[in-house]
């Protein structure tokens, strides 16, 4: 193994930075899809049509919050599972052998649990972000453009959604339990289906370029089949697999996300509304459950409301969940060989 540490969350890093200007935008019209406020702004009152000018305006809003989480998120998500991965791997003694997609389902929760503690935060501040409107745009109607005093200035939407929270700092972790509920079955799922199709594609490959049926098939995303491919082929088996992996686990996991969404919005809310709680004569507010919120959306909008966005949450994920497992298993193809070559060289 010639990745070290640094070197996974170097790749890791740089694969969700650029993860996350693609495919923003599409999680921007995900969540103000899933808003529960949705018909009341981004639809008119009278004939029901779509406000496109307003739903599509600002699909970057919070999006500095999401890259400053996102970076040590994904090193720590990366660190974590290829470590336990490799310790349950290699430390398993009989009578009692774990099956490898159990291996994969249990490193990639533990993994998505540190990496969600850390990802809340900015998950809470973006998601509030995405759904900001200014209720007052233009305060100044008929502006001098000559005199700089009386023109309307922008201001930044992520420091103004950080501003909900400065009494209430605690309320950034809201949605951790949902952002986990939505994450541990997603992962859990994803990441053994992912494995299973990156090592039974490579098996495959391998078995159509030797052409004399040599290829033992191997499944589970075995390095040793993967190493036989060049850097940019392993690049793209990864992405392909883990494209088709992440359509299947987030259809699956769209009610939860429903969910995740409605809390996290309902905690930059000055009032409970939105998330179904009430709040008492003091305005006090009420924190409800990701069990009373999905009761809630159900009640209100039926089974279609529960799967609100996930057409789009799919396109989004594969895309992301693609792009992402590529350009990390390239860059950490890059680092090994460097890395290889670097030892090689000095043993010469």
């Amino acid at each position: 193994m010639y990745n070290t540490n640094t070197d996974i969350w170097l790749s890791g890093a740089f694969a969700v930075l650029i993860v996350d200007f693609l495919v923003y935008p599409i999680d921007t019209l995900k969540t103000r899809i899933q808003s529960p406020t949705y018909n009341k702004i981004y639809r008119d009152a009278t004939t029901g049509a779509i406000n496109r000018k307003l739903l599509f305006r600002g699909l970057y809003q919070g999006v500095g919050s999401v890259i400053l989480a996102t970076l040590p998120a994904s090193g720590a998500f990366f660190t974590t599972y290829e470590g336990l991965k490799h310790t349950l791997t290699t430390t398993q003694q009989s009578p009692i052998l774990l099956p490898t997609p159990i291996i994969h389902s249990l490193s990639s929760c533990v993994a998505e649990s540190v990496s969600c503690f850390i990802l809340t935060p900015a998950e809470v501040i973006k998601q509030n972000a995405q759904v900001y409107t200014n209720p007052n745009p233009n305060p100044n109607p008929n502006p001098n453009p000559n005199d700089p005093k009386k023109t309307p200035s922008k201001t930044n939407i992520t420091l103004l959604t950080l501003r909900k929270f400065r009494h209430r700092p605690l309320s950034l972790w809201s949605g951790y339990t949902a952002l986990l509920g939505r994450n541990l079955p997603f992962t859990g799922l994803n990441f053994p289906l992912f494995e299973y199709l990156r090592g039974l594609g490579a098996g495959y490959l391998l078995r159509y370029r030797k052409g004399d049926g040599d290829g033992d098939g191997k499944v589970g995303g075995d390095r040793d089949v993967l190493g036989q491919f060049g850097n940019v082929q392993r690049a793209l088996i990864t992405g392909v697999s883990a494209a088709i992996a992440g359509t299947v686990s987030s259809v699956v996991t769209t009610p939860v996300d429903v969910v995740k969404t409605r809390m996290m919005l309902g905690a930059g809310s000055s009032t409970s509304s939105d998330t179904g709680g009430s709040g008492d004569k003091r305005g006090e507010r009420r924190r409800w459950g990701a069990w009373e919120v999905g009761k809630k959306v159900y009640r209100e909008e039926g089974v279609k409301g529960l799967f609100k966005g996930g057409a789009i949450r799919s396109v989004w994920t594969a895309v992301s969940f693609g792009v992402y497992l590529c350009v990390y298993e390239g860059g950490r193809g890059f680092l090994e060989n460097r890395r290889r070559e670097r030892e090689m060289a000095s043993s010469s």
